[in-house]
């Protein structure tokens, strides 16, 4: 799941720090400045970090972004776009990376300019050099709508706004080398980091007399880029200093040779990059570079189980994969991912060779075919498996992989195969919108469902999720209009327990429109069939669980009881707990009903655990919305104002309060009113900003503690 780890204290989502970070004390010291929101106009707004591949420009920012984190009260936010292979998905990954969790239908600038309107926060672009025209688009869009945000950019180029201050990174300084040890012959922070790498990869390696000039040359050979200059350093478990600098003066061209370079081979720092990358590749066994060139098709980040299936075949068999990677590892060209040991990565710079090398070999669409049919079925078992106890594991799994799947599904409407398009998008939306991320579902189902695609259980599949995630956007006209066509497609199928499934589309808008009645017809209707374990099983559910609403908002408690205590049950039998997570939340509402606040606080904050570790923003807000009630009931408003504002933080990330029901929203209203009369005005606006102050996972940990803290 997302964590939040910038320093526990302050809202964000920057990464651990998992290597020693090592110089740049000038470059931080101006950042510093630049990124100080109080420096009385001194500082920019647009600050982009710009240097060649390799120079350190991720780390330097991600440094100076924890250290400027306490001065941001809304967060700083860290938004990762090497993923990204298609324009137009920049404010997708900011979306993504702020936690809106965005219901709403309205295009990704309007919804970001609209949240960070009045907030004080600061927004990491890095590696914008590939979505640069995005990248400066969005920018030029939000500096003037959000006077309180600030961007730290990093890229091979500056975005080209008037107001942005382009900072160049340099190589990192080599030093002298002469006196390791002393004060004024003190190492550059190239041989600090040359040293502190050959330790890692030769324990016992010490920079002294005898080393310290070797070092140096290395680092000189090498222009002082820190990736280059980490890549050499893990060749010291097996070749000694000596032979590692003269390989290097072997393989790496002189200064005259890069100047009577062609004009398109870039930058002189970008060649010797290029060529530090193209030694160590030369230096790997040719099994070492087959599989390096493969790894390059995945984005984001892979598992041994997906390189094993992507990229075995002909000299590469899947049993070998794992030893060739942990090689890999060793020599810093493939690294474990910072939150994941079980995961893997390639860094940019590496990644781009090894995919240069892939077409070269003739095996770029091959490879990314195979990527696609991997995760296709990686897929296609998480709907079969998803109303299973194995739910919550395929929820890990889906926003783990979750660039690898847009990426492939970008790779299966770019081959314009429809039947596979067709059966990756039904399969990926469905766990898309229950994962949270419903403006990928959209966009990949509007794109299958307007081609015309052929009737059959895949075309059911994806009107379903089309229509589910209309619901949760609150886009009630669109839910109906793809829930009509649902039911029919349904029909023609003949699946019983596809009608059955349609009926929660159907129903589902006409609860939420406050057509109680009309609901009540459609949902009581459908069948009690014996629940799947596929995605079916999960839209069997949902249907029961909109009937538990429906009474519930008719008055009718003994019947809203029995359906969500039939959902509960059915929710335990099967370790499910998507499903099960709303049926308590409701169960917790009836409970306040019948005049039980203890109960319905003890309900809920079960709901608000289950709803949390399955990344359904939408249903943790709801719950909160129950939970404040029960508080307040409890006598505790000065507590339940705080879980009214941790809730309005993520109704406005999600972008339609209430799911724009007339119902939920007046019950919200009446809960905010209570409060106010039991504590005041005055005391409501301090404990309400102290729970607007509060990140997201502070606000879920606060609402599950007990009143007492337990």
């Amino acid at each position: 799941m997302p964590q939040n780890t910038t320093a526990g204290r302050w809202p964000g989502n920057l990464p651990p720090e998992t290597r020693s970070f090592v110089g740049r004390r000038r470059e931080l010291a101006r950042l510093d400045e630049l990124l100080d929101p109080t420096d009385g106009g001194h500082g920019r707004r647009l600050v982009t970090l710009v240097g060649t591949g390799g120079v350190g420009k991720t780390r330097l920012a991600l440094n100076a972004a924890r250290r400027a984190s306490h001065r941001y009260p809304d967060g700083v936010w860290f938004v990762e776009l090497s993923p990204l292979r298609a324009q137009g998905l920049v404010g997708f990954a900011v979306v993504e990376a702020l936690r809106l969790a965005d219901q709403s239908t309205s295009p990704v600038t309007e919804v970001l300019a609209d949240w960070l309107a009045d907030k004080e926060a600061l927004i990491v672009l890095d590696s914008c050099e590939h979505v640069l025209p995005d990248c400066a688009d969005l920018v030029r869009a939000l500096l003037p709508a959000a006077p309180g945000v600030r961007f730290l950019a990093t890229g091979r180029e500056h975005l080209g706004h008037p107001s942005e201050l382009r900072v160049e990174i340099d190589p990192l300084p080599v030093g002298d080398g002469e006196d390791p040890g002393g004060q004024e012959g003190r190492p550059g922070d190239a041989l600090d980091l040359f040293a502190q790498r050959a330790a890692e990869a030769c324990p016992g390696f010490v920079l002294d007399e005898d080393s310290a000039g070797p070092a140096a040359a290395v680092c000189r050979r090498l222009d002082g880029i820190p990736l280059a200059i980490e890549l050499a350093a893990a060749r010291l478990g097996e070749l000694s200093l000596g032979a590692l600098d003269e390989r290097l003066g072997e393989r790496l061209p002189s200064p005259l040779d890069l100047l009577a370079a062609e004009p398109d081979e870039g930058p002189l720092r970008h060649r010797t990059l290029r060529t530090a990358i193209g030694w160590s590749h030369e230096l790997c066994a040719p099994v070492e570079r087959l599989l390096w060139a493969r790894l390059s098709v995945f984005t984001g980040g892979f598992d041994l189980a997906a390189a094993e299936d992507v990229c075995s075949g002909g000299p590469l068999p899947a049993g070998r994969i794992a030893a060739l990677l942990e090689r890999l590892v060793e020599q810093s060209i493939v690294l474990r991912h910072r939150t994941d040991a079980r995961r893997f990565q390639l860094l940019d710079s590496v990644r781009d060779f090894g995919a240069e090398w892939l077409r070269a070999l003739g095996e770029e669409r091959t490879l990314r075919l195979r990527h696609l049919d991997h995760y296709r079925s990686l897929a296609r078992v998480g709907c079969t498996e998803w109303n299973t106890g194995r739910q919550l594991l395929w929820c890990e799994r889906v926003i783990a992989e979750h660039a690898n799947l847009r990426t492939a599904m970008d790779c299966a409407l770019s081959e314009r195969d429809r039947p596979t398009a067709l059966r990756s998008a039904a399969d990926m939306g469905f766990l898309w919108r229950h994962c949270g991320y419903l403006r990928d579902a959209q966009h990949c189902l509007d794109q299958v469902l307007t081609a015309d695609p052929a009737p059959g259980p895949d075309l059911v599949r994806a009107l379903w999720a089309r229509a589910a995630v209309a619901l949760l956007q609150g886009d009630l006209d669109s839910a109906e209009r793809w829930a009509a066509v649902c039911t029919a497609a349904a029909v023609d199928q003949g699946d019983a327990v596809a009608v059955v499934g349609a009926a929660y589309v159907t129903g589902g808008h006409l609860l939420l429109r406050g057509r109680l009645g009309e609901a009540l017809v459609v949902l009581a209707a459908a069948d009690l069939l014996p629940v799947r374990d596929d995605w079916l099983g999960s839209a069997q559910l949902q249907v029961r669980l909109a009937l538990s609403m429906t009474h519930l908002l008719r008055g009718d408690l003994a019947g809203a009881r029995a359906v969500a205590d039939e959902v509960r049950a059915e929710s335990v039998r099967r370790g499910e707990r998507w499903a099960g997570a709303f049926a308590d939340c409701f169960v917790a509402h009836i409970d306040l009903a019948e005049g039980d606040p203890a109960a319905a606080a003890r309900n809920a904050r079960t709901a608000v655990v289950a709803h949390s570790l399955l990344n359904s923003t939408l249903g943790v807000a709801h719950t909160l919305d129950i939970l404040a009630s029960a508080v307040v009931a409890t006598g505790d408003g000065q507590r339940a104002a705080r879980l009214l504002a941790v809730g309005q933080r993520i109704w406005e990330r999600l972008g339609s309060a209430q799911l724009q029901s007339p119902d939920l929203m007046s019950a919200r209203r009446a809960c905010e009113d209570l409060v106010q009369e039991k504590i005041g005005a005055e005391a409501y606006t301090r404990a309400y900003a102290e729970g607007l102050a509060m990140s997201y996972e502070r606000g879920i940990a606060y609402a599950v503690e007990d009143a007492d803290g337990s």
